[in-house]
């Protein structure tokens, strides 16, 4: 009888890639899967410890998990990902219902590792963080099937000194092209529309195995199967942004005017202490230049505001950058002390309160940005992607060009026609609300 598991993803959209090759190997290795506690009798975590509201929720996740190990039908318990790699050691000896931990570079041992809980060989699996990254052909998709993220490399060479994910992925790790090619046509052969590139750093894919930035190639390669429509880039490190990137982007119409670019300040002195290989004028040059050329292009950043040793200075010098830049998409992370970092150990940790002061206010500031150039956008006529029906409503939820899954805004389309998740349409804005648009269906997306 095939054993019912109850899978738990926690964490960024690199994670998830894991869980769905995870999902794929469990159903391939005789397993089920079910959403209801009650009915599982092995729940798998895959875990997050990026800051410390993530290593948080993954450890009250995992300690909900252990009463039901403890109490319910549950007979295995495993934990994966970035906290099982971390904090192996302290897993085991605290929470003991746990029955097996499988490290960052070891998610292809999932099957074995739950087949040995029960038959009553428990075994944790480890590899070497120089491994080479795992792609398995055979994913669960678990967003829809519509869009599908395609994870290009694994690992981090840069080591920022607020960063632990060198320490819990390794150092960066390209993905083979043919293999990502292979993946992404499976893929659009199943019905994904849109390709979401994802990895630490996108940027400076093909170092290690071409020496050379071969990302523009990638994509160009990408942009040549039938079935995809949308292919959308995520962290650009904006010290790697080159010009056979940004004309790529521009050539392809299969690519979307859209980056995201990790800045996370604006200070230069805070920008050093942070590790970062960029400054303030690099960072206005790269911004001024891809809107030259892209005119159209939407810009998304992210920030960390109370970094240590951040003045009152260093914080209005982000806030009149922010001011001046005008970014599409912007979001602002509090500085989380990592223990086995850099910044950790470093001197003027910022209060919490003076934290959450400057978030607001860099918040404030950025929802002014969007929410006016939301109402600038009355009148267009967009693209936009299906994402569902409104629950009783003659109408859908879509997205932009401009607005990437679970990060961005919506476009809430009026209309009785009957529509499919994944259908491309055209859209008459006619109004706003705050960060999320409105509009009236124009007619079908025909390309």
């Amino acid at each position: 009888m095939e054993k019912k598991v109850l899978f738990i993803s926690l964490g960024c959209d690199k994670n998830l890639v894991d869980s769905e090759q995870m999902l794929g190997l469990l159903s391939r290795g005789g397993y089920t899967f079910t959403d209801d506690e009650r009915e599982a009798e092995a729940v798998v975590i895959n875990t997050c410890c990026f800051i410390n509201d993530a290593k948080q929720e993954s450890i009250n996740t995992i300690l909900e998990m252990a009463e039901l190990r403890k109490n319910g039908n549950v007979k295995a318990l495993i934990v994966a990902g970035c906290l099982a790699q971390r904090y192996q050691e302290e897993i085991q000896k605290e929470i003991t219902e746990v029955d097996a931990v499988i490290g960052t570079t070891a998610i292809d041992e999932v099957v074995n590792a739950l087949d040995g809980v029960f038959q009553g060989t428990k075994k944790n699996y480890y590899g070497s963080l120089d491994r080479k990254p795992f792609t398995g052909m055979h994913r669960v998709m678990t967003t829809g099937g519509h869009y599908a993220y395609l994870k290009i490399a694994e690992g981090c060479d840069k080591h920022c000194t607020y960063c632990i994910i060198p320490k819990v992925r390794g150092g960066y790790r390209s993905v083979p092209m043919e293999s990502l090619l292979k993946e992404a046509q499976s893929l659009a052969d199943q019905g994904v529309k849109e390709l979401i590139l994802v990895a630490q750093e996108t940027t400076r894919y093909g170092v290690d195995l071409y020496g050379h930035k071969a990302l523009p190639e990638l994509l160009r390669k990408l942009c040549e199967i039938d079935g995809l429509y949308w292919i959308r880039l995520l962290y650009c490190y904006p010290e790697e942004i080159d010009e056979d990137l940004i004309q790529t982007i521009k050539r392809e119409k299969k690519i979307c005017h859209y980056l995201d670019l990790p800045i996370q300040h604006a200070s230069d002195r805070i920008l050093k202490q942070m590790g970062r290989r960029t400054n303030r004028q690099e960072l206005l040059k790269t911004v001024r230049h891809l809107r030259e050329e892209i005119p159209d292009i939407c810009l998304r950043t992210t920030l960390i505001t109370g970094f240590p040793g951040e003045t009152g200075e260093d914080h209005e010098i982000l806030l009149h950058f922010v001011e001046e830049m005008e970014f599409d998409r912007l979001g602002v992370f509090l500085y989380s002390q990592e223990e086995d970092t850099p910044a950790a150990d470093m001197a003027d940790q910022v209060p919490e309160k003076v934290k959450e002061k400057r978030y607001e206010e860099l918040m404030a500031l950025q929802q002014e940005i969007a929410f006016t150039a939301a109402a600038d956008m009355d009148g267009r006529v967009v693209t936009a992607m299906i994402e569902g029906q409104v629950a009783n409503e003659d109408a859908y939820v879509a997205r932009t060009y401009k607005d990437a899954p679970d990060v961005d805004g919506f476009l809430f389309v009026n209309t009785d026609r009957e529509l499919m998740t994944g259908d491309f349409v055209k859209v008459r804005i006619t109004g706003s609300y705050e960060y999320d648009l409105i509009g009236e269906l124009e007619d079908e997306f025909t390309e």
